[in-house]
Formats: structure tokens, C-alpha cells, sequence
């Protein structure tokens, strides 16, 4: 298994740099052909989600649609695919960061039955509490 980083799976998914998205592909090509898998990590999809957001204006809705993608691609291995599923549910339906709807699941996951944070975002979320 060969991991990959945000810069790589951006330019895979976004193709707006023919050069780099040409390279991606043809290592993703090259890693799956040789019958192994393409590992994306949790921090990944947290920087994905910004950049689509911040550099390329995609909407929620938006990218919920590409982790629909990337979750169903045979070639990659996701980190915590039960996690990243419920915080993409979340995401597509709440007003929350993607990153945020993460720590919430994985913290839940880990025992915690509260999140406390400052975020008036996630007011009202199951999980969180705000502190006012």
C-alpha cells in the first residue's frame, strides 16, 4: 500500500494542472497495477474538503458527491471509512466544518459522549455542546 497526500489526490480529482494531473494518474495507474492500494488518511480528506472549498469553490453538496466517489474507488484504502461516511452525512446536512464532524464521530468512537467547543456551528449537533 502506498499512501497518498492532499496535493496528489487533489490534482487526481481537479485535473486543473495538466502536468501534476497527468503525473497523479499515471502513479495511481502504476501503484493499483501493481496490485496494491492507494491509502488516503483522515487528515487528507480534512485538507480536501478546505481546499475544494477555499481554492475551487466547491459546495457542500458538492464535495459530499466526490467522498461518495473517492469511498467507492477500488483503488483506495480510506482511513476509518465508517468514520469518514458519518461525517460526510453530517457535513452534507449541517453547518459544520467536515473536520469538526470528524473529531465529534471520532471522539464518540473513542468513549467520549460530548464534544465541548466554542463552534457556534455545531450547536444543536448530536454529540457536541457549545460552550457559551
Amino acid at each position: 500500500m502506498k499512501g497518498i497526500d492532499t496535493n496528489i489526490l487533489v490534482r487526481y480529482l481537479v485535473k486543473d494542472d495538466k502536468k501534476q494531473a497527468d503525473m497523479a494518474s499515471a502513479y495511481i495507474q502504476k501503484i493499483t497495477t501493481a496490485g496494491e492500494l492507494c491509502f488516503i488518511n483522515i487528515v487528507v480528506l480534512c485538507e480536501l474538503v478546505w481546499v475544494l472549498e477555499s481554492a475551487y469553490g466547491f459546495h457542500r453538496n458538492e464535495i459530499a458527491d466526490v467522498f461518495d466517489k473517492i469511498l467507492r474507488t477500488k483503488q483506495f484504502e480510506i482511513e476509518s471509512k465508517d468514520v469518514v461516511r458519518h461525517a460526510i452525512n453530517n457535513y452534507r446536512s449541517g453547518k459544520a466544518d467536515f473536520a469538526d464532524y470528524v473529531i465529534g464521530r471520532v471522539n464518540h468512537i473513542k468513549g467520549c459522549d460530548i464534544t465541548a467547543t466554542f463552534d457556534r456551528s455545531l450547536k444543536r449537533q448530536d454529540g457536541f455542546i457549545l460552550l457559551e
